[in-house]
C-alpha cells in the first residue's frame, strides 16, 4: 500500500530528524564550551574532507533505487540479488580505495590547518571519525539503498533513532567528566559503526536473500550517468568548508558549522517530507500510472512548497537571534554574521525547494538527461567560493551556494515539467518563484512588524510562536488566492490520497 507506507517513511524520518536535531544542537554547544570553537571547527573540517571520499561512489545509490524499482514491482528475487550482488562489491572496492584516502589525509591535512594543532592530534582524530564512513561502504549503504526503494525507509529510520541517542548520550557523559576529545569521538564512532551491522542483518533475516546465487558478472547499466548528480551534491555540501579552511581558518570554520547546525536542523526537518516519496513515485513509474502520477505530485508540490516556505520564512528571520543566544558567553570567535546568515538560509532554501523534482528525475533514472547542470553547479559554486572568499570570507562562499542553487533549481523544475509531468513550464515556474517572493516579503516586512525583546531562549521561543503564526498565515492565504483550483481538488483528495488502499 503506497500510500500508507509513504505516511509511515515521512512520519518515522520526522522522527528521526527530530532526535537528530535535538542532539545536534547539544553536542556541538558543549564542545564549543569545553574544548574551544577551535576544536569545533577542525572537527567539522575533518568531517567535510573525509565527505568528498563519496565522490567515489558517483551517485550510484540513486542508480541502484531506479533499477531496483521493477524488479521489486515484479517481485523478482534473483533480479534483486544480482543488483544487490554488484553494488556490494563495488562498496567493498570503495572501502579500499577510502583507506588509501586516509592516509594521504595523514599527511596533506595537518598543513593545511595552519599548525593550529599538534600533527599527531589532528591525524589521530581524523583516524577515529572515518571509522563509521568506513563501516558505511563496508556494510551499510547497499542495504539501505535497498530498503529506501521498497518503500521501507523506516526501518532504516529506526535504527538511526536508536543509534543517535545511544550515541549522544554517551557523549554528553563523557564531555561533562572532562573526557579527552579523542575518547570521545572514538565512542562517537562506535555507535554509528552499529546501524549498519542492524541493517545487514535485519534484511538477511527478512528478506533471505543468498548473494552467493547471483550472477557475478552482472553489471549494472548506466552507473556512470548518476556522477555528475552526485558530484554536484558532494559539492555542495562540503565546497564552503573545504574553501574556508584553505584560505581562512578553523576558526571561521566553526562560525559557518553553528549557522549550518541550524540551516540543517531545518532542512533536516523538511527533508522529512520527501522521505520515500521518490519510491513511491518510481513505483507509478515502473507501472506506467502517468494520470495517478500527475495528480500527486502536483497536489503533494503543493503541500511541500507551502511548508517549506512557512518554514525558511521564519528561519531566516529567527536564525540570528537563535545565534546570539545559543553562543552567549563565548568569546574566541565572532558568531552574529547577518548578512551571511541570510545568504545561507536562502542558498538552502533554493536547496530544499529542488527536492520534489531532483526526486521524481532520479525516480525517473534521467541521469545523463541532467549531467551539464550538475556540473555546471559543481563547478560555479566552486569558481565563485574561491573568488569571493578572500574578501567577503563567509560572505563569499554563501555567494557561490546561493548562485549555484539558484540555478540547479530552476533547471529540476524545468526538466521535471517538460519530460516527466508533460505539463507547461509556466505551471513548475510559479511555483518556483513564488516561494523565493514570500520569503523576501517576509524577510522585508514580518520581521520589522513583530517587537519582541529576545534576551533568552524563553523569549525567543515567544518570537517564534508569534513569527510562524504570522507567517502561515501570509504565505497560506497567498497560496490559497494562487492555487485556488488546486487547493479545491487537495481538499477533496489528499485524504484517498494518504490513506486509501492502492
Amino acid at each position: 500500500m503506497r500510500g500508507r507506507k509513504a505516511v509511515k517513511n515521512i512520519v518515522s524520518s520526522l522522527i528521526q530528524n527530530i532526535v537528530v536535531i535535538l542532539c545536534g544542537f547539544i553536542i556541538p554547544k558543549l564542545i564549543i564550551s569545553n574544548y574551544g570553537s577551535d576544536v569545533n571547527g577542525l572537527i567539522n573540517s575533518i568531517t567535510q574532507f573525509l565527505a568528498y571520499i563519496s565522490l567515489l561512489d558517483t551517485g550510484i545509490g540513486q542508480v541502484i533505487k531506479s533499477k531496483l524499482y521493477k524488479p521489486i514491482a515484479k517481485k523478482d528475487k534473483h533480479e534483486i540479488e544480482n543488483i544487490l550482488s554488484a553494488t556490494e562489491r563495488f562498496y567493498r572496492i570503495l572501502a579500499c580505495i577510502f583507506l588509501v584516502y586516509i592516509v594521504v589525509l595523514c599527511f596533506v591535512y595537518p598543513m593545511l590547518v595552519n599548525n593550529d594543532f599538534d600533527k599527531m592530534f589532528t591525524i589521530s582524530l581524523l583516524i577515529i571519525i572515518s571509522f563509521s564512513t568506513m563501516a558505511e561502504y563496508f556494510f551499510g549503504l547497499t542495504y539501505s539503498t535497498f530498503l529506501q526503494a521498497d518503500q521501507k525507509t523506516y526501518i532504516n529510520s529506526s535504527f538511526r533513532i536508536i543509534t543517535t541517542i545511544l550515541n549522544a548520550t554517551g557523549i554528553v557523559i563523557l564531555i561533562l567528566l572532562g573526557t579527552n576529545i579523542l575518547l570521545v569521538k572514538l565512542l562517537s564512532s562506535a555507535f554509528f559503526i552499529l546501524r549498519p551491522i542492524l541493517l545487514r542483518i535485519y534484511v538477511n533475516k527478512k528478506y533471505d536473500f543468498n548473494l552467493k546465487n547471483a550472477d557475478k558478472n552482472y553489471k549494472i547499466e548506466n552507473k556512470w550517468d548518476g556522477a555528475a548528480q552526485h558530484v554536484a551534491s558532494v559539492i555542495h555540501s562540503n565546497t564552503d568548508v573545504a574553501v574556508l579552511t584553505i584560505f581562512c581558518n578553523v576558526i571561521e570554520v566553526s562560525v559557518y558549522s553553528v549557522y549550518l547546525l541550524v540551516v540543517n536542523g531545518v532542512k533536516i526537518f523538511v527533508e522529512s517530507l520527501t522521505s520515500g516519496i521518490d519510491a513511491t513515485f518510481g513505483d507509478m513509474l515502473a507501472k506506467n500510472e502517468k494520470k495517478q502520477l500527475n495528480d500527486s505530485f502536483g497536489m503533494y508540490e503543493i503541500i511541500y512548497t507551502t511548508i517549506v516556505t512557512i518554514v525558511f520564512s521564519c528561519t531566516i528571520i529567527l536564525i540570528v537571534p537563535f545565534v546570539k543566544i545559543y553562543t552567549s558567553g563565548i568569546t574566541d570567535a565572532n558568531y552574529i554574521r547577518p548578512m551571511f546568515a541570510f545568504l545561507i538560509v536562502l542558498a538552502e532554501f533554493l536547496h530544499v525547494l529542488r527536492l520534489p523534482y531532483s526526486s521524481l528525475t532520479y525516480a525517473a533514472g534521467h541521469f545523463k538527461q541532467t549531467m551539464k547542470g550538475a556540473w555546471f553547479e559543481a563547478f560555479s559554486n566552486i569558481t565563485i567560493s574561491i573568488i569571493f572568499v578572500s574578501r567577503f570570507g563567509l560572505v563569499g562562499v554563501a555567494i557561490g551556494t546561493l548562485f549555484a542553487m539558484f540555478i540547479r533549481t530552476i533547471e529540476f523544475n524545468y526538466h521535471t515539467s517538460k519530460y516527466i509531468l508533460e505539463r507547461k513550464i509556466s505551471i513548475g515556474l510559479i511555483k518556483f518563484f513564488l516561494p523565493i517572493i514570500q520569503v523576501l516579503c517576509v524577510y522585508v516586512f514580518v520581521d520589522k512588524l513583530i517587537v519582541i525583546n529576545i534576551a533568552n531562549y524563553m523569549s525567543w521561543i515567544l518570537y517564534a510562536f508569534v513569527a510562524l503564526i504570522s507567517v502561515s498565515i501570509f504565505v497560506i492565504l497567498t497560496n490559497i488566492i494562487i492555487y485556488k483550483n488546486s487547493i479545491k481538488s487537495i481538499k477533496t483528495n489528499v485524504k484517498n490520497l494518504i490513506f486509501k488502499r492502492v
